[in-house]
């Protein structure tokens, strides 16, 4: 699976907390490489794991960490919930990022309050969340083509036609896909969507499949817009609110039910 670099800020004081930030990662299958920079306070990880895991797995050494860059080129990302996006149930929240690779667009994700099973996941038309996701259009679709799985070709699916991710019983999706007709610049500025059902990828026999995949209603959608690659966002203080990034991070777990998905939502742009 494509590896991508992930950095996060760590608040890490000592070389103790860089040992054992080293030591929570070290061995985990799926990094390849770490990079602890003290003086930074940053951890730089190489791997095919979604961002949420490995952010788990460095608070695991008890230090707090915050998402600062994903990838090397262009990087994406749509927030689902909170003060950015628009869900049908404040339960729903989720951060979904984009970063170009040389295999295709890697779509990194974690959404929580869905219920268990299949959800479908779209890329739509429009950025517009002012009458919520009723607003967005129809799936992104420049090639004029039927509804389809991202397994298609080209002249069978919408290029927005991510398929579906799948929910745990405890309501929470970590999905990771690579997609070959997605491209982060013309998708930036559009939504994505996570749908009430299950996507058929259009091999279903109600009508709306060819549109849709008959996945129901729309629950949650966000604005996909510009993110920070490595190294590229060296900001300390929220401009939001001049709350520093780790007094931002607890406002927002507190007010997110403790959600860690959602603790960058304003430093990642």
């Amino acid at each position: 699976m494509t590896m991508a670099k992930i950095e996060f800020a760590v608040d890490m004081t000592c070389q103790k907390c860089t040992d054992s930030v080293r030591n929570v990662l070290t061995g985990v299958n799926g990094i390849k490489n770490i990079d602890i920079s003290l003086e930074k306070g940053i951890v730089i990880v190489e791997t095919n794991l979604p961002y949420s895991i490995i952010q788990e797995k460095i608070e695991q050494s008890g230090k707090k960490a915050v998402l600062k860059g994903y990838g090397d080129n262009s990087s994406a990302v749509a927030i689902l919930g909170g003060n950015s996006g628009y869900t049908v149930d404040n339960r729903i929240m989720g951060v979904i990022r984009f970063a170009e690779t040389p295999d295709g667009c890697l779509i990194d994700g974690t959404v929580d309050g869905l219920t268990p099973g299949e959800h479908g996941i779209h890329i739509h038309e429009c950025g517009d969340i002012s009458q919520g996701c009723d607003s967005v259009g129809k799936h992104f679709n420049p090639n004029n083509t039927l509804h389809g799985g991202p397994e298609d070709d080209i002249s069978r699916r919408h290029v927005g036609d991510l398929g579906n991710i799948v929910v745990n019983n405890s309501g929470r999706a970590t999905f990771r896909m690579i997609d070959k007709l997605v491209k982060i610049p013309d998708v930036i500025g559009r939504s994505l969507i996570i749908t009430e059902k299950s996507d058929d990828l259009g091999r279903g026999i109600n009508p709306e499949s060819k549109i849709n995949g008959n996945s129901g209603n729309r629950l949650a959608c966000g604005i996909i817009a510009r993110s920070s690659v490595l190294f590229q966002n060296t900001k300390r203080i929220c401009a939001c609110d001049g709350l520093t990034l780790w007094d931002e991070r607890d406002k927002a777990l507190k007010n997110k039910n403790d959600y860690s998905g959602a603790n960058n939502n304003c430093i990642v742009f």
